[in-house]
């Protein structure tokens, strides 16, 4: 994962450098760690090795980091993970409507996320990437790891010159997703 995100760090100063300002600094493990014990959580190593290279954007900026969403930093993605589950039951009535192994992060302002699946719900591959739509009864798995779908936006930064990136960019074509689930 490590390699990834220096990939990505050098294609984002370089692409995009005025967004890549607005990322904020990384946490250190001091900073991981005192998150994991406030929420009672174990973050897996390729999470912990994102928010070590940066703690998710600004919350001043608005220009998209992936899919039409922000990358949120690590409280907020807790917190909102938290809040969502304290739905579960009451708001969310359908299994998996939202999911308590799921971190939302990245988010598009409509209440709409892309989620670390800690778990493996609907297919049992740990680390998986899914979709929320809080409106919408699907919940597509877009990729099969946090690597995976960062090496999509890696290679999408590759094969585009300044002049030709658009932030709203969607990470697509992984061979054999999205796997698609519809909750009933």
């Amino acid at each position: 994962m490590n390699h990834i995100l220096r990939e990505l760090d050098s294609f984002l100063s370089s692409l995009r450098p005025t967004f890549y300002s607005d990322l904020n600094s990384p946490l250190d493990d001091a900073e991981l760690d005192k998150l994991e014990a406030d929420y009672a959580i174990k973050l897996p190593n390729d999470l912990r090795a994102l928010y070590k290279w940066k703690n998710g954007q600004k919350e001043s900026c608005y220009a998209s980091f992936v899919n039409n969403s922000v990358f949120l930093p690590l409280d907020q993605v807790l917190d909102t993970a938290a809040e969502l589950t304290s739905m579960i039951g009451y708001d969310f009535e359908i299994d998996n409507w939202w999911n308590a192994h799921w971190l939302p992060i990245f988010q598009n302002g409509g209440g709409d996320s892309i989620c670390y699946d800690l778990k493996g719900i609907f297919t049992g591959q740990k680390g998986q990437i899914l979709e929320f739509w809080h409106a919408d009864n699907d919940r597509n798995v877009i990729a099969p790891s946090l690597e995976a779908f960062f090496n999509k936006i890696v290679k999408y930064y590759a094969t585009k010159q300044k002049e030709e990136f658009d932030e709203f960019f969607t990470v697509e074509k992984i061979p054999e997703y999205p796997k698609r689930f519809i909750l009933t």
